[in-house]
């Protein structure tokens, strides 16, 4: 584990820094490898010459161009090994440089290169071998292993580097399949919310109209009456004023506390009723808590939720059961509904769970969806309550 610890770092930089910094610290530790028969000559019995050490150094000093020009480099320093090889004077004890060489073929050459030079080797060894004095079997065996397992890492280097290229290609192209998706819920919600700030001024401005119309008329002979009606008429503009600020906050993406008229939470029973009867789903209904007044906003958005929610369930979870819960506390209204089915199949959530929540954060809440305690599906939605005073009395 220490080790893993300390070497996934050293891999990660050594894959983000300059391939030209690499290169030559590989091109001098190849060639430190190379030199080791002249700082320690005591160790071998080889006979020694400038020559053959340059002959060595030709095997490593190419591999700085690694990157600039593979194949040229690979040229040279394949042509340099062999050429210390016969020399003698030493002989290579391996070939360092040549294991740089098909390594890098096996993962960045095209594929004629690749087989030109693992075919090459193999070849170029096997004639090496021949012209060497009494060369061991396992010699044979060891220096065509040495060859095939530097190609086979270079293969698998190429092979990592071409899955992990799919998987990020793949990851982004799945996000932004899912952004778009998200904008697509997103402003089908906000075209929802723009019709229901239409019926919301439609509403509010016909009943100013027609009470602005009767309270001339009834000025004189009844002065309560068109005191009445004025006082409706500036109720009906605040609630408006107050709803259409709500909905182009969310709009603008400036703040999300609105959604629009249509039925509320006292529409819940028929709407359970009604999903019952046309789908054969098994609803219950159940309250815990004292009730509270909601805004009609999110008095619509609590019947919205639960109608989505419910219609998720139909579609997607293939459930017998449902229950629709509603936890009244002094601050919020919970409304949770539970299935007993599998819930939907697209991560995150289809369009509707995104309209779930996009309704929730519009009036002030949140939601959350996911596996049910006892499984199943579940749907959790906290709306913010209104004030016990604003009931009416």
């Amino acid at each position: 584990m220490s080790a893993q610890f300390w070497f996934a770092p050293l891999v990660a930089r050594v894959r983000t820094a300059n391939p030209y910094v690499v290169d030559t610290a590989l091109a001098a530790l190849v060639l430190f490898a190379a030199s080791l028969q002249w700082i320690f000559p005591d160790e071998g019995g080889d006979r020694l010459t400038w020559q053959g050490w340059l002959l060595g150094a030709a095997t490593a000093v190419p591999l700085v161009w690694r990157h600039r020009a593979p194949f040229a480099m690979a040229c040279a320093v394949s042509a340099a090994t062999p050429a210390q090889a016969l020399y003698h004077a030493p002989p290579p004890d391996l070939m360092y440089g040549g294991f740089v060489v098909l390594y890098t073929m096996a993962a960045r050459g095209l594929p004629w290169q690749r087989r030109f030079m693992l075919v090459g080797w193999a070849i170029g060894v096997s004639l090496v071998m021949l012209h060497k004095e009494s060369p061991e079997p396992f010699e044979y065996a060891f220096q065509l292993m040495s060859v095939a397992c530097a190609y086979a890492f270079g293969v698998l280097a190429r092979v990592q580097r071409a899955y992990t290229a799919e998987l990020e290609d793949r990851a982004r192209r799945l996000e932004r399949e899912r952004a778009a998706d998200t904008a697509r819920a997103t402003a089908q919600e906000r075209a929802r919310i723009a019709r229901d700030m239409h019926d919301i001024l439609a509403h509010a401005v016909s009943l100013m109209v027609v009470q602005a119309e009767a309270g001339p008329v009834v000025v004189r002979s009844d002065p309560a009456r068109a005191e009445a009606a004025f006082e409706a008429i500036a109720g009906a503009g605040r609630d408006a004023m107050a709803q259409l600020r709500r909905i182009l906050g969310v709009l603008k993406e400036e703040q999300r506390n609105g959604t629009s008229p249509q039925p509320g939470i006292r529409a819940l029973p028929a709407l359970v009723r009604q999903v019952g009867a046309s789908t054969g789903l098994r609803v219950e209904l159940s309250t815990t808590g004292e009730p509270l007044p909601l805004p009609p906003d999110t008095d619509v958005a609590a019947y919205r939720v639960t109608q989505e929610a419910l219609t998720n369930t139909v579609k997607h979870a293939y459930a017998s059961s449902a229950t629709v819960e509603l936890g009244w506390t002094e601050e919020a209204l919970t409304l949770t509904v539970t299935d007993n089915g599998c819930g939907p199949t697209t991560p995150g959530g289809g369009h509707g769970l995104i309209g779930i929540r996009e309704r929730a954060a519009a009036c002030g809440g949140d939601a959350r969806a996911g596996r049910g305690p006892d499984g199943g599906f579940q749907v959790v939605v906290r709306l913010p309550a209104g004030d016990r005073r604003a009931a009416p009395g």
